[in-house]
């Protein structure tokens, strides 16, 4: 027997879901906003989603999102094309270029590994990583992975790999936050500050 249809405000409200962070009462939340308070909004907010879906791809040298085959950042002259970092996600990448130190190039993951939930090199995108690496030109490789888990081990996967391919491989130094307290800080962090201290 079919399975009666959603109404829409229902699918409306199930595709919200879809959002980190959005549970069934915020996505209601935003549903009932959107359709009460701000339609026009919600037709806009429509049409940018269709229009991005269609026109966002990823960037042919570093996975990036852009809307060309290759994206600015990575026809950028000024740039150092011998570095290369590694990041999981976009949002990572803007963070960092938003720090303006680095000057080289980036690789977007687009994850990292995490075998309980099925995500292997294949998912993220390893193999087009390394023939990225091992291009002739670069010569470092920053791996700037999150400082979890699962971002560790995709750090050490991937720094394995490359410097058995003889690349430098070095990765992002942890500790105790810029303006941090160290008696607010927690121990891992102020643990990890010490065994990476550096001389003055």
């Amino acid at each position: 027997m079919p399975q009666p249809r959603l109404s829409s405000l229902q699918e409306l409200v199930d595709a919200l879901r879809a959002l980190p962070g959005v549970g069934p009462k915020s996505a209601q939340r935003i549903a009932y906003h959107l359709l009460q308070r701000d339609r026009k909004g919600a037709v806009r907010l429509g049409e940018a989603l269709v229009h991005a879906s269609e026109q966002i791809r990823h960037c042919a040298r570093c996975n990036t999102f852009t809307e060309v085959e290759v994206c600015e950042t990575c026809l950028d002259p000024e740039r150092d094309t011998s570095l290369l970092c590694v990041v999981e996600t976009p949002a990572d990448q803007n963070m960092l270029e938003q720090t303006m130190t680095f000057k080289g190039l980036y690789f977007v993951l687009m994850g990292h590994l995490s075998p309980l939930d099925g995500v292997g090199p294949g998912e993220i995108h390893f193999e087009q990583l390394i023939r990225r690496a091992t291009d002739g030109v670069v010569k470092e490789v920053v791996l700037a992975t999150n400082f979890t888990n699962e971002g560790e081990a995709t750090a050490h996967y991937i720094g394995q790999t490359l410097k058995a391919r003889g690349l430098r491989v070095s990765r992002l130094a942890r500790g105790v936050p810029v303006g941090g307290e160290l008696e607010y800080v927690d121990a891992g962090t102020i643990a990890r500050a010490v065994l990476d201290r550096h001389t003055l």
